[in-house]
C-alpha cells in the first residue's frame, strides 16, 4: 500500500499536539516552569508544591508575607499562567 499524500513528521506533531486533551496535559506538565515565569525566582524559590487538580491549582508557600502578596494577585496570576500556557489550565488558585 502507498500513500499518496506526505506528511512533514513537524506537522503531524503539531496537530497531535494541538489537540485539546493532549496540550492541556502538556500545560500541565509544564506548570513549574509556568509558575516560576509568572512569579519570580525569589517567589518560586518559596514554594514548596504545586498541584494541580480539576482546574485549582493548590499553592503551598513558605513566606507569610508572598502568601498575602499572592493572595491579593490570584485573579492576575490566573489569567498570566493560562496566557502563558496557551489553555485554560486553571480556574482558580488557593494559597496556602
Amino acid at each position: 500500500m502507498r500513500r499518496t499524500k506526505t506528511m512533514l513528521i513537524g506537522d503531524i506533531l503539531k496537530d497531535f499536539f494541538s489537540q485539546p486533551h493532549i496540550a492541556a496535559k502538556v500545560a500541565e506538565g509544564r506548570l513549574p516552569d509556568t509558575w516560576r515565569e509568572v512569579v519570580g525566582e525569589r517567589v518560586a524559590s518559596l514554594t514548596t508544591q504545586l498541584k494541580l487538580e480539576r482546574g485549582c491549582l493548590y499553592v503551598h508557600v513558605t513566606s507569610s508575607v508572598v502568601r498575602a502578596e499572592l493572595n491579593m494577585r490570584r485573579g492576575a496570576l490566573v489569567g498570566e499562567i493560562n496566557r502563558i500556557s496557551g489553555v485554560n489550565l486553571v480556574r482558580n488558585i488557593m494559597i496556602k
